[in-house]
């Protein structure tokens, strides 16, 4: 059998220009014209032809690197300064230009602001293009670890057993100096022993200073190299981290808007969620749709309130276990009567308003507890229906009522084939995000940087998804080309990169 050989000492020619280096239907040339397509005056791109001072990188150029860069997996700024002198579509879509590793991790670090209304640009220009019309939205949400470690993350008790132990230390180092300075001044393992001393003095100083911060601001934990991070609680373990969320589009599955919080769930982010892209489109959605991460009654009222269709089954939907067999004595099984503001048992007894839970706002009804002989005790179902000594307690949610409609709503037939779309199109983009751009965790640290980050892997995933909706490379140029003025906001100006 004959075989293949290759030679590397065999001449070959690269073509004349950088321009011939990429074919018509190479998808950089897509990226390339996406950031061309952008208004550089709405974005506030600030561009001094002539600037006085060292020459400094375009502003676009960059803007081309990281994006074209986070959507084939290169996020490190020294994979990304690489790239640029062996691959060939990163030396065209710079023409040329090879930053260095610093630049471009600087660039990415003071325009962390630009870098995060991206998204929000590149979906007003979806609109623009008829790919997204805002009628349902998705929502879902996300959690990424932050960089940084979980072991940098202190709570008071946690900073308390630190101090105990640090002192404990200082406290040794200090008896073994005394012993040791009474044998000889100079000594190399007296002058090891203070070096020691002054470190763990200064972590007692840090760890100090994180307690008493814990105690005025009142937080739970703070972590030390990344203090905008939360512990979240991942299937493995607990890490570092942010809960990124999404808003996607029915028509076609692209991302609307997102967010990135400090937070471990989604209960009060319904709301906020569904205003952020609604201001994207300018306009309200019909229909806000999420699982049951989401299934906070008062988050629910206030897109309720504005008219919006809202399918988010509760807890008890969501787990699709009924019972294998009937609950008589079930809450829903008693008879609210809200004339009297009270509950009718099945054996016809009545159980008055007892108090309000502060914390969660729900409002008890029971028998009075001072009662010796309470209805519940001399019933004949005492032990099955309840078996607290005080006979039996429901709870009634502030927005009981709503939370009941919001239930027969998720019921019905057209509900459920809308909510049947949630997977496809709101978990969709995450799923690219982890698998197909391998993101696992965050490389800028803080709010703003992680914003910026997942502005970034949202637009990678709309502007593959707009080539495949447009027909290719080439279709999705034509119709950049089309659309002479993008109208996009941008909020802060953007600085330069030093070269």
């Amino acid at each position: 059998m004959a075989y293949r050989y290759g030679d590397r000492y065999q001449m070959a020619l690269f073509p004349q220009s950088i321009e011939e280096y990429v074919s018509k239907d190479d998808p950089v040339r897509a990226y390339d014209a996406f950031v061309e397509a952008l208004d550089t005056k709405e974005l506030g791109v600030i561009l001094h032809d002539n600037k006085a001072g060292n020459p400094e990188y375009n502003p676009k150029s960059m803007i081309k690197l990281l994006l074209y860069g986070y959507s084939y997996g290169f996020r490190s700024s020294r994979k990304l300064e690489r790239a640029t002198y062996h691959n060939l579509s990163f030396i065209w879509i710079m023409g040329g230009l090879k930053p260095d590793h610093k630049t471009i991790a600087n660039f990415r670090r003071k325009n962390r602001n630009v870098l995060k209304d991206i998204l929000k640009q590149c979906a007003r220009m979806c609109i623009e293009l008829d790919l997204i019309d805002g009628n349902t939205l998705f929502i879902d949400s996300t959690k990424i670890r932050a960089n940084a470690s979980i072991k940098n993350t202190y709570t008071i008790e946690k900073g308390q057993r630190h101090l105990e132990r640090i002192n404990e230390r200082i406290e040794k180092i200090l008896t073994e100096c005394e012993r040791i300075d009474k044998q000889e001044e100079n000594n190399a393992s007296l002058i090891k022993l203070k070096g020691r001393l002054k470190q763990q003095e200064l972590l007692k100083a840090k760890i100090e200073k994180v307690v008493k911060e814990l105690k005025e601001e009142k937080k739970k934990s703070i972590n030390t190299v990344d203090r905008d991070s939360t512990k979240i609680n991942f299937p493995a373990r607990t890490h570092a981290g942010y809960n990124a969320h999404i808003a996607a589009d029915e028509k076609n599955g692209l991302i609307v808007s997102n967010d990135v919080l400090s937070e471990n769930d989604e209960k009060n982010q319904f709301a906020n969620q569904v205003n952020i892209a609604n201001k994207t489109l300018g306009k309200k959605c019909a229909t806000a749709c999420a699982d049951a991460g989401y299934a906070h009654t008062e988050e629910l009222k206030k897109i309720h309130d504005q008219n919006i269709r809202v399918i988010v089954p509760s807890q008890k939907q969501a787990l699709k276990n009924p019972p294998k067999e009937p609950n008589p004595f079930d809450k829903t099984n008693f008879i609210y009567d809200a004339k009297n503001d009270c509950y009718i048992c099945p054996e016809g007894h009545t159980l008055p308003y007892s108090r309000t839970d502060e914390r969660w706002g729900s409002r008890c009804y029971m028998i009075t507890r001072n009662a010796k002989a309470t209805p519940c005790k001399q019933c004949r179902h005492f032990g099955k229906c309840t078996k607290a000594k005080e006979g039996r307690k429901i709870t009634r949610l502030q927005y009981e009522e709503l939370k009941e409609e919001l239930e027969a709503l998720y019921e019905e037939p057209e509900s459920q084939s809308v909510y049947a779309l949630r997977k496809e199109k709101a978990e969709l983009p995450f799923a690219h995000i982890k698998r197909n751009l391998g993101v696992q965790a965050f490389l800028l640290r803080g709010l703003d940087g992680v914003k910026a980050e997942m502005s970034l892997f949202a637009s990678c995933f709309n502007i593959s998804r707009m080539i495949t909706l447009l027909g290719g490379v080439s279709g999705l140029i034509k119709r950049f080309a089309s659309q002479k003025e993008v109208k996009i906001t941008a909020h802060a100006p953007l600085a330069g990169a030093s070269a």
